[in-house]
């Protein structure tokens, strides 16, 4: 396995060994994820004034990293609004969990069925836009109010950081899923992924930060061509 970069395949396999393997809990390595991008977030806030963030959710595990990312932010401080466009009855397993902490904390979280007046008006009052929608296991053309929600973030957001990779962009080839959120940071786990260095994905990741989650480095730095 290239140490610079890895495929969609590749960082799958690294998640996998660690959780079954070395028995590392997925909702620990979500929760770091989170914690991670949540810091990234802090930086690009304005010190002088209460900082607004919208976190815009689909229903896989990005969600669940998007919502470790509100907790932490509410706890900052920050006004902190969810807007969930997978429906909350979706959510599986960690995410699950950590959508029902984040209601246990009353942090507003807005089931969203297509994208209305009132998610714009949040966008475009937050300082920045958190993208958690879609991860790197994307493999199909987005639709329906995830475009719209894509197409909104993109016109009305100040500033927007992308969940381990841009809405809409394939992780290995770096090609768009027939839309894309155009990031100003993404936060990225454990390795970069190919696809946020070739193809369109330099164009819509913006500036790219590797944020460690807890992997271990003996599986990270393992030799592996799969």
């Amino acid at each position: 396995m290239n140490k610079s970069s890895v495929t969609v395949k590749q960082v799958q396999k690294i998640d996998d060994i660690a959780i079954n393997k070395y028995g590392i809990a997925s909702i620990v390595l979500m929760e770091n994820a989170g914690r991670a991008v949540s810091q990234e977030v802090k930086r690009m806030l304005p010190k002088n004034k209460k900082a607004k963030v919208v976190i815009v959710c689909g229903s896989g595990n990005n969600a669940g990293d998007g919502l470790v990312v509100a907790r932490h932010l509410n706890e900052m401080d920050a006004d902190v609004k969810i807007f969930m466009l997978g429906g909350s009855e979706n959510l599986k397993n960690d995410a699950k969990i950590n959508y029902e902490i984040a209601r246990k904390l009353n942090i507003q979280a807005t089931e969203v069925k297509s994208v209305n007046k009132a998610m714009i008006d949040e966008i475009k009052k937050a300082d920045v836009t958190v993208d958690a929608i879609f991860g790197v296991g994307l493999n199909r053309d987005l639709a329906g109010t995830f475009y719209e929600a894509v197409e909104v973030i993109n016109e009305f957001s100040k500033k927007v950081v992308s969940v381990d990779i841009p809405s809409g962009l394939d992780g290995t080839n770096g090609t768009v899923y027939g839309i894309c959120v155009q990031a100003d940071k993404t936060v990225t786990f454990s390795l970069p992924k190919k696809g946020l260095l070739c193809g369109q994905g330099i164009k819509f990741s913006g500036k790219v930060v590797v944020a460690d989650i807890g992997i271990p480095k003996k599986i990270i730095l393992k030799k592996d061509d799969d």
